[in-house]
Protein backbone atom coordinates (compact mmCIF):
# COMPACT_ATOMS: atom_id res chain seq x y z
CA UNK A 1 0.00 0.00 0.00
CA UNK A 2 1.41 3.47 -0.90
CA UNK A 3 0.18 7.15 0.60
CA UNK A 4 1.38 10.30 0.76
CA UNK A 5 4.40 11.63 3.07
CA UNK A 6 3.13 14.52 5.22
CA UNK A 7 6.15 16.81 6.30
CA UNK A 8 7.07 15.85 10.04
CA UNK A 9 5.45 13.05 11.31
CA UNK A 10 3.43 11.31 9.18
CA UNK A 11 -0.33 11.68 10.14
CA UNK A 12 -0.91 8.26 8.73
CA UNK A 13 1.23 6.52 11.38
CA UNK A 14 0.21 8.79 14.00
CA UNK A 15 -2.99 7.14 13.48
CA UNK A 16 -2.04 3.86 13.66
CA UNK A 17 -0.27 4.41 17.28
CA UNK A 18 -3.32 5.56 18.35
CA UNK A 19 -5.22 2.50 17.12
CA UNK A 20 -2.74 0.05 18.87
CA UNK A 21 -3.99 2.09 22.16
CA UNK A 22 -1.77 5.20 23.96
CA UNK A 23 -4.16 6.38 26.91
CA UNK A 24 -2.13 5.24 30.00
CA UNK A 25 0.61 3.47 27.86
CA UNK A 26 3.81 3.50 28.48
CA UNK A 27 5.94 4.40 25.68
CA UNK A 28 9.50 3.92 24.76
CA UNK A 29 10.65 6.71 21.92
CA UNK A 30 14.23 4.73 20.63
CA UNK A 31 16.27 7.15 18.51
CA UNK A 32 14.41 10.06 19.89
CA UNK A 33 16.09 13.10 18.83
CA UNK A 34 14.96 16.43 19.80
CA UNK A 35 11.78 14.34 20.87
CA UNK A 36 9.68 14.95 18.03
CA UNK A 37 7.61 12.07 17.87
CA UNK A 38 7.70 11.31 22.00
CA UNK A 39 6.45 15.27 22.41
CA UNK A 40 3.00 14.29 20.22
CA UNK A 41 3.03 10.93 21.89
CA UNK A 42 2.98 12.76 25.76
CA UNK A 43 -0.70 14.29 25.50
CA UNK A 44 -1.89 11.08 24.06
CA UNK A 45 0.24 8.70 26.32
CA UNK A 46 0.33 7.45 29.97
CA UNK A 47 3.96 8.27 30.24
CA UNK A 48 7.02 8.74 27.41
CA UNK A 49 10.51 7.77 27.75
CA UNK A 50 12.82 9.04 24.81
CA UNK A 51 16.12 8.03 24.72
CA UNK A 52 19.26 9.04 22.37
CA UNK A 53 23.05 8.68 22.15
CA UNK A 54 23.58 12.81 21.16
CA UNK A 55 23.17 14.86 24.58
CA UNK A 56 23.03 17.79 22.46
CA UNK A 57 19.35 16.50 21.16
CA UNK A 58 18.50 14.94 24.35
CA UNK A 59 18.94 18.57 25.94
CA UNK A 60 17.39 19.91 23.35
CA UNK A 61 14.12 17.57 23.94
CA UNK A 62 13.65 18.12 27.91
CA UNK A 63 14.02 21.98 26.95
CA UNK A 64 10.64 21.25 24.46
CA UNK A 65 9.28 19.40 27.27
CA UNK A 66 9.51 21.96 29.37
CA UNK A 67 8.66 24.55 27.31
CA UNK A 68 5.36 22.74 26.66
CA UNK A 69 4.47 22.08 30.20
CA UNK A 70 4.41 18.03 30.23
CA UNK A 71 5.14 16.54 32.73
CA UNK A 72 5.01 12.74 31.80
CA UNK A 73 7.82 12.78 29.62
CA UNK A 74 11.59 12.24 30.10
CA UNK A 75 14.62 11.71 28.26
CA UNK A 76 17.68 10.40 28.33
CA UNK A 77 20.97 9.43 26.94
CA UNK A 78 21.37 5.76 25.37
CA UNK A 79 21.94 3.75 22.54
CA UNK A 80 19.26 2.31 20.84
CA UNK A 81 21.24 -0.18 18.99
CA UNK A 82 22.98 -1.46 22.32
CA UNK A 83 20.61 -0.52 25.37
CA UNK A 84 18.10 -3.03 26.79
CA UNK A 85 14.48 -2.17 26.85
CA UNK A 86 13.39 -4.21 29.54
CA UNK A 87 13.63 -1.35 32.24
CA UNK A 88 11.54 1.49 30.91
CA UNK A 89 8.32 -1.97 30.75
CA UNK A 90 7.37 -0.47 27.52
CA UNK A 91 3.79 -1.08 26.48
CA UNK A 92 4.70 0.41 23.09
CA UNK A 93 8.50 0.93 21.54
CA UNK A 94 8.69 3.52 19.15
CA UNK A 95 11.40 4.61 16.19
CA UNK A 96 10.90 7.68 13.99
CA UNK A 97 13.39 7.75 10.91
CA UNK A 98 15.90 5.32 13.49
CA UNK A 99 15.33 1.59 12.71
CA UNK A 100 17.90 -1.55 13.10
CA UNK A 101 17.85 -4.75 13.45
CA UNK A 102 19.38 -4.24 16.52
CA UNK A 103 16.11 -1.88 17.53
CA UNK A 104 13.57 -4.77 16.28
CA UNK A 105 15.40 -7.38 18.51
CA UNK A 106 15.32 -5.23 21.88
CA UNK A 107 11.88 -4.50 21.10
CA UNK A 108 11.14 -8.18 20.80
CA UNK A 109 12.73 -9.02 23.98
CA UNK A 110 11.44 -5.98 26.35
CA UNK A 111 7.35 -6.21 24.96
CA UNK A 112 5.10 -8.58 26.41
CA UNK A 113 2.54 -10.49 24.52
CA UNK A 114 0.23 -8.22 22.37
CA UNK A 115 2.26 -5.41 23.22
CA UNK A 116 3.55 -3.14 19.97
CA UNK A 117 6.53 -1.75 17.86
CA UNK A 118 5.58 1.47 15.76
CA UNK A 119 8.43 1.87 13.09
CA UNK A 120 8.86 4.51 10.51
CA UNK A 121 12.31 3.62 8.44
CA UNK A 122 13.63 4.67 5.19
CA UNK A 123 12.74 2.73 2.23
CA UNK A 124 15.16 1.39 -0.01
CA UNK A 125 13.79 3.72 -2.68
CA UNK A 126 14.68 6.96 -0.62
CA UNK A 127 16.65 9.09 -2.60
CA UNK A 128 16.35 6.35 -5.45
CA UNK A 129 17.87 9.20 -8.35
CA UNK A 130 22.00 8.85 -6.03
CA UNK A 131 21.78 5.19 -6.91
CA UNK A 132 22.85 4.79 -3.64
CA UNK A 133 20.66 2.88 -0.65
CA UNK A 134 21.30 3.54 2.64
CA UNK A 135 22.13 0.31 4.83
CA UNK A 136 19.65 1.56 7.67
CA UNK A 137 17.13 1.65 4.77
CA UNK A 138 14.20 -1.51 4.88
CA UNK A 139 12.04 -2.71 2.12
CA UNK A 140 8.83 -4.82 3.33
CA UNK A 141 10.80 -8.06 2.36
CA UNK A 142 13.65 -7.45 4.27
CA UNK A 143 11.67 -5.91 7.28
CA UNK A 144 9.34 -8.75 7.67
CA UNK A 145 12.09 -11.54 8.17
CA UNK A 146 13.81 -9.53 11.06
CA UNK A 147 10.12 -8.79 13.01
CA UNK A 148 9.36 -12.37 13.22
CA UNK A 149 12.70 -13.69 14.28
CA UNK A 150 11.52 -11.11 16.89
CA UNK A 151 8.86 -12.69 18.26
CA UNK A 152 6.38 -9.40 16.29
CA UNK A 153 3.83 -10.13 13.77
CA UNK A 154 3.32 -7.54 11.17
CA UNK A 155 -0.35 -5.69 11.66
CA UNK A 156 0.92 -3.18 9.18
CA UNK A 157 4.18 -2.73 6.38
CA UNK A 158 3.03 -0.17 3.87
CA UNK A 159 5.08 2.68 2.27
CA UNK A 160 4.75 6.53 2.58
CA UNK A 161 6.31 7.73 -1.27
CA UNK A 162 6.56 11.09 -2.31
CA UNK A 163 8.33 11.42 -6.04
CA UNK A 164 8.55 15.57 -6.88
CA UNK A 165 9.07 16.33 -10.52
CA UNK A 166 11.23 19.28 -11.91
CA UNK A 167 11.35 20.87 -14.88
CA UNK A 168 14.63 22.08 -14.88
CA UNK A 169 17.98 21.04 -14.02
CA UNK A 170 17.73 24.20 -11.46
CA UNK A 171 14.47 23.21 -9.79
CA UNK A 172 16.36 19.78 -9.14
CA UNK A 173 19.26 21.18 -7.57
CA UNK A 174 17.27 23.64 -5.30
CA UNK A 175 14.60 20.69 -4.47
CA UNK A 176 17.96 18.95 -2.69
CA UNK A 177 20.14 21.82 -1.59
CA UNK A 178 19.33 21.25 2.11
CA UNK A 179 21.04 17.81 1.25
CA UNK A 180 24.09 18.42 -0.57
CA UNK A 181 26.63 18.84 2.33
CA UNK A 182 25.29 14.95 3.23
CA UNK A 183 25.89 13.51 0.22
CA UNK A 184 28.54 15.55 -1.03
CA UNK A 185 30.12 13.66 1.98
CA UNK A 186 28.59 10.52 1.17
CA UNK A 187 28.67 10.45 -2.78
CA UNK A 188 25.19 11.19 -3.33
CA UNK A 189 26.01 14.75 -4.73
CA UNK A 190 27.76 13.89 -7.61
CA UNK A 191 25.83 11.18 -8.59
CA UNK A 192 22.44 13.01 -8.43
CA UNK A 193 23.80 15.59 -10.46
CA UNK A 194 24.61 13.29 -12.94
CA UNK A 195 21.39 11.97 -12.59
CA UNK A 196 19.85 15.38 -13.21
CA UNK A 197 22.45 15.92 -15.93
CA UNK A 198 21.37 13.03 -18.03
CA UNK A 199 17.85 14.14 -18.25
CA UNK A 200 16.46 12.93 -14.64
CA UNK A 201 13.83 15.30 -13.13
CA UNK A 202 12.51 13.50 -9.84
CA UNK A 203 13.63 13.05 -6.23
CA UNK A 204 12.16 10.39 -4.01
CA UNK A 205 11.33 10.57 -0.56
CA UNK A 206 10.16 7.21 0.83
CA UNK A 207 9.74 5.40 4.21
CA UNK A 208 8.16 1.87 5.39
CA UNK A 209 5.84 2.25 8.06
CA UNK A 210 6.00 -0.91 10.66
CA UNK A 211 3.01 -1.30 13.42
CA UNK A 212 3.63 -4.74 14.69
CA UNK A 213 2.58 -6.72 17.78
CA UNK A 214 4.48 -9.13 19.78
CA UNK A 215 3.67 -12.90 20.31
Amino acid sequence: MTVAVNAGISPRFLSLLESAGLAGKRVLDVGCGWGRLSLALAPRSGRVVGIDRDAALIAEARRGAAAAGLVNVEFHEGDADREEYGRWAPDLVTAHLCASDAIVERAGRALAPGAWLGMVAFHVDQWRETGKVSRFAYDEARMAPVLESAGLVADVLEVEREVKAFASVEEGLAAAVGLAERWKTDGRWVRYLAYLQGGGRTLTRSHLIVLARKR
